[in-house]
């Protein structure tokens, strides 16, 4: 487990947690919005919802343009399954990108609560099932898409995009994680490794991914990350992993979420748990700061003691 100490959290999560999956954070003039996989019963609609905060401690919503999303199903390419969801600015325009049938596609907006929606209900070209899109921006203007391709298991995969956005350059098309029998990237030894939900950051010429291993489904769930020297890799792992999981939070299945740093400095993840010891869903967001560390002349992350805590709703 890495130099990671176990933390005490409450035996039951408060009542008003906010139940997204696979959340992130996007920051934009003063304001924090929240998005992830998730459903508003009795809306009928399908797609991202979206809250928002101040301060990262209560949060209005959904407080999305339609009806609290801000994406629903119709304005874009999809039918089912909308997971996954990044927001960021590019270009003098708000993006999304997404999972929508197992497939992953990009929604433009003017504003960050939507409503984001496409000119042409298309996905990515590409006939291979892919999920957990994560856009990397780096400071020579490149841009990187991580994700998960479903090959023989969840693998994560780079490439390079072109500069619209509108595909990836084929041929820097690279394998960056599988998970690993006989290790905490794969505890049950499945045949269908899972390794998802990558974020990358870069930290003095280092490139670090952060990502997410074993059946979300299962308590082992939980988070680690490797680094190269370049966004195509080659990935080494870090020794010390995972640095997030049930042992370190006391809530199962902890993981599949994206870092982010607040308005202090401080280097966040948020993510997503079960929703108690005998139930996965509906999944509860969280929050943890991570501190980083010197270990044998480099960097290394850690979970900060202590900082764990829910997202709540006003």
């Amino acid at each position: 487990m890495g130099f990671l100490a176990a933390q005490p959290v409450p035996a039951t999560a408060p009542a008003q947690t906010i139940p997204l999956a696979d959340p992130t954070i996007f920051f934009d003039q003063g304001s924090y919005y929240l998005y992830g996989t998730g459903v508003l019963p009795g809306s009928g609609l399908d797609g991202f919802m979206v809250y928002s905060s101040k301060e990262l401690r209560d949060w209005e919503g959904p407080t999305g343009a339609t009806g609290g999303f801000a994406l629903i199903k119709g304005d874009v390419f999809g039918t089912r399954g909308f997971w996954a969801p990044q927001v960021f600015r590019y270009q003098g325009q708000y993006w999304m990108a997404y999972t929508a049938d197992e497939y992953i596609a990009l929604a433009k907006a003017d504003n960050p609560l939507g409503p984001f929606k496409q000119e042409k209900l298309e996905k990515l070209p590409t006939d291979q099932r892919q999920i957990d899109p994560f856009l990397f921006f780096d400071d020579d203007g490149k841009v990187y898409f991580y994700h998960v391709r479903l090959e023989d298991g969840n693998r994560i995969f780079v490439a390079e995009m072109e500069s619209d956005l509108s595909a990836i350059k084929k041929d820097t098309l690279r394998e960056c994680i599988a998970a690993q029998k006989e290790s905490w990237e794969n505890v049950r030894n499945n045949d269908w490794g899972v390794a998802e939900g990558p974020t990358v950051i870069k930290r003095g010429g280092v490139y670090y991914l952060f990502y997410c291993a074993n059946d979300f489904r299962y308590v082992e769930y939980a988070v680690g990350y490797a680094t190269a020297s370049s966004p195509l890799g080659p990935w080494k792992r870090y020794e010390g992993n995972p640095i997030l999981s049930r042992e370190n939070v006391g809530q199962n299945g902890p993981g599949h979420g994206d870092i982010l740093t607040d308005s202090e400095g401080n280097l966040l993840y948020v993510f997503h748990t079960h929703k108690s010891d005998k139930e996965v869903h509906q999944r509860k967001t969280a929050i943890v700061t991570l501190e980083t560390k010197e270990k044998d002349g480099k960097t290394v992350f850690a979970l900060k003691e202590g900082s764990f805590r829910f997202l709540l709703k006003k």
